[in-house]
């Protein structure tokens, strides 16, 4: 469907209450991964003692159960997770998150699988996906795959001037959607790229989207099986630094200068796990994943020390 220039006050109606209301989720030791879903690099044994019910951690166990967040920057986001699957276990209510980064979806499953009166999803729309929303509730209510994840195909002729994830998403955050409300972006080459999304935000988006960069666009639902997706093409060198440092690292894999990095980091544009960094000298290690605004994404590689006391780094970039 084409662009419209004019949005209705239905559409805008259903904006806003998409954008006013987001409600984080949940997950427990009835961790559900179906088909279609998310998948994830990461496992750990569910166990059957240990186990807490919603009742106690009423009584104040939440602190507790924080204990074992191992990235302390997503401890806010959990315990807002925590939070929402003690109301969706004491009111037998299903509750949906917005579209929630890698590292607060690992650590959330990694606390609530210790809960046992609750059954969550996730969900990404693609088995690949980075980026996924949870449904949560109890078991007993929480009995089939909510429909929680849309997508959208963009489409543009793009042989001319080929966009990256940074221009598709920055013309959709130019609209007003929040980026939790918007989950993997999948670039489709000269064709445009496919984007998932929140149901409730379809309309709008197809109605309001009609430029990205300087590429007229059209957007178009499609089902979640008709995603088109392959593993990120990468680039792997090796750098030889002083130190780990992100400013050191980074300003090497992007191929910027050091002064520019820094200068990146103090506007808040550089991110390591999706993370924002406020320090230069925020230390780096293997399997950390760099991202700098409108510049991409790089992970830290195998990381060894040479006979001169410095490191020799590699560094995989996402092309």
């Amino acid at each position: 469907m084409a662009a419209a220039s004019v949005t209705s006050p239905w559409l805008l109606r259903k904006a806003f209450q998409a954008l006013a209301f987001s409600q984080p989720l949940h997950t427990n030791k009835h961790l559900s991964f179906y088909g279609n879903l998310c998948s994830f690099p990461f496992q750990y044994p569910l166990r059957s003692s240990g186990l807490c019910h919603i009742a106690q951690v009423i009584k104040g166990d939440n602190d507790v159960l924080l204990k074992g967040v191992g990235d302390k920057s997503a401890i806010k986001e959990v315990k807002h997770i925590l939070d929402t699957a003690r109301r969706a276990a004491t009111r037998r209510e299903v509750f949906h998150t917005d579209f929630l980064t890698p590292p607060v979806l690992k650590e959330s499953m990694i606390v609530l699988q210790k809960l046992a009166d609750v059954k969550a999803v996730a969900q990404g729309g693609y088995p690949q996906a980075e980026r996924c929303r949870l449904s949560i509730g109890h078991s007993e209510v929480l009995t089939n795959d909510p429909n929680v994840v849309a997508a959208i195909n963009i489409s543009g002729n793009f042989s001319f001037q080929p966009c990256s994830h940074g221009d598709f998403l920055g013309a959709i955050l130019g609209k007003g959607i929040a980026r939790e409300k918007l989950g993997d972006i999948i670039l489709q080459g000269e064709k445009g790229a496919h984007v998932l999304i929140v149901p409730e935000l379809v309309d709008f988006l197809m109605s309001t989207l009609d430029k990205v960069a300087n590429v007229s666009v059209s957007c178009t639902q499609i089902p979640l099986l008709a995603l088109e997706y392959e593993p990120p093409r990468t680039q792997s060198f090796k750098t030889v630094e002083a130190s780990l440092r992100v400013d050191a690292l980074a300003s090497a894999g992007f191929k910027i200068s050091r002064s520019k990095l820094v200068n990146l980091i103090s506007n808040g544009d550089v991110r390591v796990n999706w993370t924002t960094v406020t320090k230069n000298g925020t230390t780096l290690k293997t399997g950390d994943i760099v991202s700098v605004s409108g510049k991409g994404r790089l992970k830290i590689g195998e990381i060894n020390s040479t006979k001169k006391g410095k490191f020799s780094v590699e560094l995989i970039r996402y092309l």
